[in-house]
């Protein structure tokens, strides 16, 4: 049988795991180097998800993936950064590549994912609410 509080269970579980990719995405909006030190600035990471079946039937969700954005990184024209092409030959002189992430649209997701999590928790309470009251009436 399947329980809804298992439903909601997974469901806050997935929000949690997107609140943190995107919590990760704006701690690296200006991140234009690796963790090994290249000139390799973050890339926007995406959460998917899929449902998730049992006996047929949706049991629930989980992350199907953390994928990162197929959009290309941009280039912002800051001379002083330590990044910024230095060769004037070059047409990105001045310039440095930086990830692709927009802070309004990520706090757009971060409400979205928030208001699920707390969609799915009230729903967790009053599944539970319903238990305790039927219990009360079968004994």
């Amino acid at each position: 049988m399947i329980s809804p509080l298992d439903v909601s269970a997974s469901a806050l579980s997935a929000q949690r795991l997107r609140m943190n990719v995107i919590a990760s995405n704006l701690a690296n909006v200006n991140t234009t180097r690796d963790e090994y030190g290249r000139n390799v600035p973050y890339k926007r990471m995406e959460v998917a998800f899929q449902e998730m079946k049992q006996d047929g039937r949706v049991s629930g969700v989980q992350v199907a993936s953390v994928q990162s954005d197929a959009n290309p990184y941009k280039w912002i024209h800051d001379p002083d950064h330590p990044d910024a092409v230095k060769d004037p030959r070059n047409p990105n002189f001045g310039q440095v590549l930086v990830p692709r992430i927009n802070h309004v649209q990520e706090m757009v997701d971060m409400m979205l994912a928030s208001r699920a999590y707390e969609a799915n928790l009230t729903a967790m309470q009053v599944t539970k609410s319903i238990g305790q009251s039927v219990s009360r009436i079968i004994s």
